[in-house]
């Protein structure tokens, strides 16, 4: 693109960008989340906690993705991620065959869940106060 035409170039309105949140009847209220950072990759997260859930539910990483409206190879690289990231499998796969493959969720992938979980709600509730005086300057639902 042109100098000239990147100044004549219209800027799209924040309320049609595509990250940004429109407020909407009955949404959820804004709350803090955590993510654990190892080395250049997030270990551990709100959408790999999700994901590890629905594996646990599903006993599928693909039945997973699709209750979490993620293709199966967003679904298969997270889990990959996580596996990477810590010192143990969080999430165990079987190949398919006659009884089809499958995924569950280790005891030390229910372990790591677990303490992410009661972090997220510590941290949660450490900023309860301030999350209340925040969520007053925030766009009204």
């Amino acid at each position: 693109m042109s100098e000239g035409a990147a100044r004549t170039r219209r800027r799209t309105p924040a309320a049609n960008a595509p990250n940004v949140v429109k407020a909407t009847k009955g949404a959820k209220p804004p709350k803090p989340q955590i993510r654990i950072l190892f080395r250049n990759a997030i270990a551990m997260g709100p959408g790999k906690a999700s994901l590890l859930e629905a594996i646990d539910r599903t006993g599928s990483i693909s039945a997973a993705a699709r209750d979490l409206e993620m293709s199966y190879r967003r679904a298969w690289l997270l889990v990959d991620t996580m596996n990477q990231c810590f010192r143990q499998p969080l999430v165990s796969t079987e190949t398919g065959g006659q009884k089809g493959g499958g995924a569950h969720v280790t005891e030390f992938g229910q372990e790591v869940l677990h303490r992410y979980l009661e972090m997220e709600a510590k941290a949660g509730a450490s900023v309860e106060t301030e999350m209340a005086q925040f969520v007053k300057l925030m766009v009204k639902t």
